[in-house]
């Protein structure tokens, strides 16, 4: 019976211990992730070059709860998603939408608009303006309402692109409006491959010169 008993407390032990280091090893993970979002959101708010120590707070305060939102979504909509369950994933969604919309007047209750379209970007990778000054280097004949129809993509593929909570994701939203552009520009007679092999050699040239 006693040694029963010890057996008994062995496993008791075994399985409290376990559960201890599966504790802790969670803790420690959502303090990385903590640490890590509150830093992204520091460097992203660093390049406002804002004056006012409670305003750059709040600003952060406001991103940092952003990501832990996108975060929880992207969890609740794989797990639904694993499960087949289109309400809940639908509603995954919709909430999404509506904490999207809320960020972003709680935002501009901050900064100007021009100081959002930078959180943005940074939120982004500054995938919009990279992409778009990108498309008048390759393309430098580009019209005017060329350049306002891509500008307008690739903003509401930025706006698309915040809500996802991958680096992958992001690109995927914008990889999918940089193929939108080129069927675009090619339907309006653009060689792509043409202007891209052209402005290539441009770019050597410079790097030759300099």
């Amino acid at each position: 019976m006693k040694k029963k008993f010890k057996t008994l407390s062995l496993i008791g032990m075994i399985l409290l211990t376990g559960n201890l280091f599966s504790q802790n090893a969670s803790d420690q993970k959502a303090s990385d992730y903590e640490r890590a979002i509150q830093s992204r959101a520091e460097k992203i708010i660093k390049e406002l070059n804002l004056k006012d120590s409670v305003q750059f707070k709040n600003v952060q305060v406001l991103m940092v709860n952003q990501y832990k939102q996108l975060n929880s979504a992207e969890q609740i909509a794989t797990e639904a998603k694993k499960k087949g369950d289109t309400a809940v994933f639908r509603q995954s969604e919709r909430l999404l939408k509506e904490t999207h919309a809320s960020y972003l007047r709680d935002l501009s209750a901050q900064l100007n608009q021009e100081q959002v379209d930078k959180i943005k970007d940074g939120m982004t990778y500054s995938v919009l303006p990279v992409t778009y000054n990108a498309y008048q280097d390759m393309i430098p004949s580009l019209k005017s309402e060329e350049k306002r129809q891509i500008l307008t993509w690739l903003t509401e593929a930025r706006e698309l692109a915040m809500d996802q909570g991958s680096s992958d994701k992001k690109h995927q939203v914008f990889g999918k409006y940089k193929g939108r552009i080129n069927n675009y520009l090619s339907a309006r007679g653009y060689d792509l491959q043409k202007e891209r092999k052209a402005w290539e050699e441009r770019i050597k040239q410079q790097k030759g010169n300099g």
